[in-house]
Formats: structure tokens, C-alpha cells, sequence
């Protein structure tokens, strides 16, 4: 009887599936908000900050609920 034979292990990935998901996901709901915040009226650089900020405050909120 032959040993089982072991299969090789890659390297671990960079960024897990649900990493991924909550960072496009953020980014989606950044580029939304600074979109409309242009679109509202408000400067470049507002709508900018607007978006980046709205990226940032739902990482949390993405990380509990998708998880």
C-alpha cells in the first residue's frame, strides 16, 4: 500500500475573499457618495473627501456585516 502523496501548498493569498469583497464594495459606496456630492453642486476637492470618507467609515460596517 503507497503513502498518501501530500500536495503542495502555495503561498497564502494576499487579500482573503472577504477582504476583497468589503474593500470593492467600500470603494463602490465611495465613488456613490462623491459622484453625487459632485453632482449636487459641491467642489472636486469636497466631493473627493466626501467619497473618501464614506469609503472609510463603511469598511467596519461591511466587515461585521459581511462576514
Amino acid at each position: 500500500m503507497s503513502s498518501p502523496v501530500p500536495t503542495p501548498q502555495g503561498p497564502a493569498p494576499f487579500l482573503t475573499i472577504h477582504t476583497a469583497v468589503v474593500l470593492l464594495i467600500a470603494v463602490v459606496i465611495g465613488l456613490i457618495v462623491g459622484g453625487l456630492t459632485f453632482l449636487s453642486g459641491g467642489a472636486v476637492a469636497a466631493a473627493v473627501l466626501a467619497g473618501l470618507t464614506a469609503a472609510g467609515v463603511s469598511v467596519p460596517g461591511l466587515r461585521s456585516l459581511i462576514g
